[in-house]
């Protein structure tokens, strides 16, 4: 398994150009990545035909080759038999890989896989989500008129962006098989977000502010759009006000980035900052949801829903308590 696996990759590497600062310094603008990332080309897997359950252990087959002899990312001498288990050996080693040039074999076998994954899984379409003020009775449906809320798995959700509870790396999770959302959101899309990510982070050279975003396409991901933001961390000593106004500032950011791009219509926000940055659940609710609310009415934008999108039930019953107030 993924765990037993000895890591050889030199972590050292991935952030030579990135390495952080004190204090604030200036973020990067989206004029300045906008066409080395080239965000305005729509991105489209063309294989659109189902993968066979031969093909795709096939496929799984070679990327691990790849990944353990050519790159030497770990040290295994026999793959496990079970396809499940490979399949996790593979998502392991493509979450510890650094954003190294990739072929045009290897790029064409992981988007086959990873757009077969996703054409096989149940996508919720946003656009067909229901809205707050028509499901809540005590909703105010003036003030939540565009606002969805919406319990699932954000990487199986179709709108037009998502939102990436980044850290300040902003190269995706390096821990195998974690189960952050930056985790599960690189592992859905596949290693060219990270190569995104790295070409911004090379532009900008210095780590990601908490608070500002950044934007990437989406690859085989539902959505078409990544939207990536640093929430703060807490610790025991509490919730500040600057720690406020840095999880509002991440809510804001990105409404302000997204509306820049006139087909983004619909954006979905995770929880941020409330999983391993242990940003109290309750406030970052009422901060999300207040933030939003004042962008959304201070703001000429062309967005049409803003979907809150939860994934425990403690979550889903704390934005319903927060929506009906």
């Amino acid at each position: 398994m993924v765990q037993a696996v000895k890591i050889k990759a030199d972590r050292s590497a991935m952030m030579a150009s990135t390495s952080g600062t004190s204090g604030i310094v200036p973020g990067l603008a989206l004029d300045q990545y906008r066409q080395q990332i080239r965000l305005d080309e729509s991105w489209k897997y063309e294989h659109a035909s189902p993968l066979s359950e031969r093909e795709r252990a096939a496929i799984v087959a070679r990327l691990l080759d790849r990944l353990i002899r050519s790159e030497r990312l770990a040290d295994i001498k026999a793959l496990p038999a079970d396809h499940k288990d490979r399949r996790s050996l593979l998502r392991g080693l493509l979450n510890i890989r650094p954003p190294l040039p990739l072929d045009s074999g290897f790029i064409d076998d992981i988007n086959r896989l990873l757009q077969d994954e996703t054409n096989r899984s149940e996508i919720a379409d946003g656009d067909s989500l229901p809205f707050v003020s028509d499901t809540m009775q005590q909703c105010n449906p003036g003030k939540n008129d565009r606002l969805i809320l919406w319990q699932g798995d954000i990487t199986r959700l179709r709108v037009d962006a998502i939102v990436n509870a980044a850290n300040d790396q902003l190269l995706g999770c390096f821990q195998p098989l974690h189960n952050c959302i930056d985790n599960v959101i690189h592992s859905a899309a596949g290693p060219l977000l990270r190569q995104d990510c790295r070409s911004i982070m090379e532009i900008q050279k210095h780590r990601e502010q908490t608070g500002d975003a950044k934007i990437t396409r989406a690859y085989n991901l539902p959505s078409k759009f990544v939207l990536h933001t640093v929430g703060p961390v807490t610790g025991r000593e509490g919730v500040s006000d600057f720690q406020r106004h840095q999880l509002a500032s991440c809510y804001r950011s990105c409404l302000t980035l997204a509306d820049k791009l006139r087909n983004i219509k619909t954006i979905a926000f995770p929880c941020i900052s409330t999983g391993v940055f242990n940003f109290p659940r309750e406030m970052a609710t009422e901060i999300a949801l207040r933030t939003v609310t004042e962008w959304l009415s201070g703001n000429c934008h062309h967005f049409e829903r803003v979907i809150f999108n939860v994934y425990l039930q403690e979550d889903l019953d704390g934005y319903a308590r927060a929506l009906q107030r």
